[in-house]
């Protein structure tokens, strides 16, 4: 079970009493009695305290937990908010990969290419996505994708939410790190300006396939690392159980991102998470494309290349903060 849809089963009673006085003040008709509104007025004034309790600070392992929450905005969920979307179909090799969503759209106005990882919203459609974990098919439509913005010049976004590339034997038969590869040398070499936002899950190659970008956007509870929680606590300790432990040492958060210099922008969410308030969340986050976009627009080729490159060769950096002793012959 999801641990914050375990902590809002605590909030569910006090917005049924809240929903319950509503409507005995609606039944009532005109304005409600001073009973209502002080028992009303205390109600909320608790939930608001409830809330910060449970969400105001978040751990890591709380993060990922919200990153994953069933009702959070899913790739759909923004598709849904562009002005048109064209979707294109198949790598033109093997098959159509549905955890890989692309093609032709227009934001805000705006002729753009889009590329989204798409996960389910229910056990069916997480089965047909395959929870979002794409195969080589989907990173060679991706492929296929980002060369036709090239030539068409138009903007690429990106939309990342996975918990990592497809793992199974018939992906790896199939050249899983190849296609992987491929997807970030064409990201790395696009002509024209690109965009990603980190939905929910940003796991490793997976993501950063299509996430190789020119300006990285996050909302605040999204995370982005090099590999899953339980994957990474699996690799070190042999234990998947460890994985809170696993994702504070991971430093996979939007501030600590920010901080390493692979993210560009922070979109804060409502407390409790982006489902709160998901309509208006999703709009801001779009928002907040269209805006890298304009800024992005008005580069030429060469120097959106040279910055691309600048941005990712200064990631990792060594640095030293004391000298190395030098060792006599």
């Amino acid at each position: 079970m999801n641990l914050i849809v375990e902590r809002e089963k605590r909030l569910e009673e006090l917005e049924r009493r809240m929903a319950d006085l509503r409507a005995r003040a609606a039944q009532q008709g005109g304005e409600p009695s001073e009973e209502i509104r002080t028992l009303f007025a205390a109600l909320e004034q608790n939930y608001s305290a409830l809330q910060r309790d449970l969400f105001g600070r978040l751990t890591p392992w709380e993060r990922v937990n919200m990153a994953r929450h069933p009702k959070r905005p899913i790739a759909g969920d923004y598709l849904a908010e562009l002005d048109r979307f064209d979707e294109l179909h198949g790598d033109r090799a093997f098959r159509d990969d549905p955890a890989l969503v692309g093609g032709f759209a227009k934001l805000r106005g705006r002729r753009v290419m889009v590329l989204a990882q798409q996960k389910g919203r229910d056990t069916k459609e997480n089965i047909h996505r395959n929870f979002g974990m794409v195969s080589p098919e989907g990173y060679r439509k991706a492929r296929r994708l980002i060369d036709l913005a090239g030539r068409f010049g138009l903007p690429i976004v990106s939309l990342v939410d996975t918990s990592g590339a497809d793992p199974g034997i018939g992906s790896e038969e199939r050249a899983q790190s190849e296609a992987i590869a491929s997807c970030l040398l064409a990201m790395s070499r696009a002509p024209v300006p690109t965009v990603a936002a980190i939905l929910g899950e940003g796991g490793s190659g997976g993501a950063l396939a299509i996430a190789l970008a020119d300006y990285v956007i996050m909302p605040e509870n999204s995370v982005y690392s090099v590999a899953s929680p339980e994957g990474c606590a699996a690799i070190l300790w042999g234990d998947a159980g460890r994985a809170e432990e696993a994702a504070e040492r991971l430093k996979l958060t939007s501030e600590d991102v920010k901080g390493f210099g692979i993210v560009d922008e922070i979109v804060p969410e409502p407390l409790g998470g982006a489902h709160r308030e998901a309509g208006p969340f999703v709009t801001r986050v779009i928002g907040a494309i269209d805006a890298a976009l304009t800024r992005l627009s008005g580069l030429s080729r060469e120097r959106l290349l040279d910055e691309r490159r600048a941005k990712y060769r200064k990631i990792g950096a060594w640095t030293s903060t004391s000298p190395i002793a030098s060792v006599a012959p």
